[in-house]
């Protein structure tokens, strides 16, 4: 027997979903409606803290309210990341986090206050990067190879500082450590400059970050670059090898990188996430942007939500194994 759908009924529904396409009009709108926070959880002077900072500006020019940065370094980014996945799902808080926060922690800590793929959406990724790996000028070796070497001889002796506990900076070393069968003590720092400071004084022998944490420190000969961490060679660092080119079998097709982006609370309306999108794609894109992201040794990535939670959820189902085979833990 054929069945009808009634009229009132059909007209109901059209009435329902247009509604929703105008409140959904209406909440982009209306965003922003108030000045907007920024967490940035790394310190001031840290590579995050300088992208959010060469966007700051054309940030409150395109959206119309002011953008107010609050660095909430502490406890490897997630500090400021259960922060921010906790906040009203309005879009006025973003934050500005990095793979430890969004794809190790859940393997790192026992009892996360956070869900990445639950509590956050996100937004943009805003750069990718190798890490490098460099020692302090002292410290003796200058390739991958030596270093192995050195470490092997000499287990426990020597220090290897980081940006903090769950970060790329950290787990890059465990990984060393992990397939070389090598042990170096693990140093946690706050962000990146203290960390560079402590391996360019000697306090520390060796540190694995992002190159324009540690560049000057080389040029001014305080640390020796040893390799970096891509599948390819770095424009910043074009005369330092590949991990894989160091010619130490356990280290052949070695990866790790170092990328962060700019998420919000779940639940955001689409229509907020869209235009937060917008807005940070076109700030990276300006050329006073890109010039100073570019004079830090910077390229801007950008790209849709989509493309970025695929990111997360890729690079947490590959460092899932090796964080168990290292048998890092932060609790």
């Amino acid at each position: 027997m054929k069945q009808h759908f009634p009229r009132r009924h059909f007209l109901a529904l059209c009435t329902a979903i247009t509604a929703l396409a105008v409140t959904g009009s209406a909440w982009s709108q209306a965003f922003p409606s108030k000045p907007i926070r920024w967490v940035v959880v790394a310190p001031a002077g840290s590579s995050l803290d300088v992208i959010a900072r060469a966007m700051q500006d054309k940030l409150r020019d395109l959206l119309g309210q002011p953008v107010v940065i609050d660095n909430r370094a502490g406890a490897g980014g997630t500090l400021g990341t259960n922060e921010v996945a906790k906040s009203a799902p309005d879009g006025h808080t973003w934050v500005m986090s990095f793979n430890g926060p969004l794809a190790y922690a859940p393997f790192l800590y026992a009892k996360l206050p956070y869900n990445p793929a639950r509590d956050l959406q996100a937004v943009v990724l805003t750069t990718s990067q190798p890490n490098l790996i460099a020692v302090h000028a002292g410290f003796p070796a200058n390739n991958m190879a030596e270093l192995v070497q050195v470490l092997k001889a000499n287990p426990g002796k020597y220090n290897f500082a980081s940006v903090g506990n769950g970060s790329s900076s950290h787990l890059t070393m465990e990984y060393v450590k992990a397939l070389t069968g090598t042990f170096a003590v693990h140093i946690p720092f706050n962000g990146g400059p203290p960390a560079a400071l402590s391996t360019s004084g000697g306090d520390t022998q060796i540190l694995a970050t992002v190159p324009t944490g540690i560049t000057p420190q080389i040029s001014a000969g305080r640390m020796k670059a040893i390799a970096v961490t891509g599948k390819q060679r770095y424009a910043l660092t074009p005369n330092v090898p590949t991990v894989s080119e160091s010619g130490v079998k356990e280290l052949q097709g070695f990866e790790a990188i170092a990328w962060n982006g700019v998420l919000v609370a779940a639940g955001t309306p689409r229509p907020i996430v869209d235009r937060i999108n917008s807005a940070i794609n076109a700030a990276m894109n300006d050329p006073q942007v890109k010039e100073r992201l570019k004079a830090a040794g910077l390229d801007a990535a950008g790209g849709t939500p989509e493309q970025f939670s695929k990111l997360i959820a890729d690079e947490s189902a590959k460092w899932e194994p090796v964080i168990k085979r290292t048998g890092a833990k932060l609790d």
